[in-house]
């Protein structure tokens, strides 16, 4: 049961972490391209496609500390300090994403949709993507470090 549980685990971590990681990170240049011209409706539809991978891989993204509870207590290694930086480094992480990153991604997307379809231009500003490019790296950065406590798992008796 436990490799069944670790495997799905490291899948979903790949394939919902893996694409909100990339997405986001495109999102400030291709938000930013977009407002380079503003009455270009297609330059909005990347924006819109990176933004709702995001959201909708951040709700798959769920399944990854799920299955990573179920595994270390399966395994036993709840307890285990690697396993509780590692969960308190993941709550942070998607505490950046549902706070910082995502409405800042939707408040951009808004109001290019608002200039785009002929609403009052608005004060949408190329620091706010850059602002936006910060918390992303940030997310990242905290999804590497959980990835490398993964893998190394320091002071680990299971082999690692």
């Amino acid at each position: 049961m436990t490799k069944f549980l670790l495997t799905v685990h490291i899948l979903f971590a790949i394939l919902a972490i893996g694409p909100v990681a990339v997405a986001a990170s495109m999102f400030p240049p291709t938000a930013r391209r977009a407002l380079a011209d503003p009455t270009d409706a297609q330059a909005l539809a990347p924006v819109r496609l990176l933004h709702r991978i995001c959201r909708v891989y951040a709700a798959v993204g769920v399944a990854v500390p799920v299955f990573g509870f179920a595994t270390a207590k399966n395994m036993g290694i709840l307890g285990d300090t690697w396993i509780i930086v590692s969960i308190v480094l993941t709550t942070v992480a998607a505490g950046a994403l549902i706070a910082l990153v995502l409405p800042r991604q939707d408040a951009i997307l808004t109001e290019l949709e608002a200039t785009a379809t002929g609403g009052p231009e608005t004060a949408t500003d190329v620091r706010r993507t850059v602002q936006l490019a910060m918390f992303t790296g940030v997310f990242n950065l905290l999804w590497a470090v959980v990835t490398v406590l993964m893998i190394l798992r320091p002071g680990s008796t299971t082999g690692g």
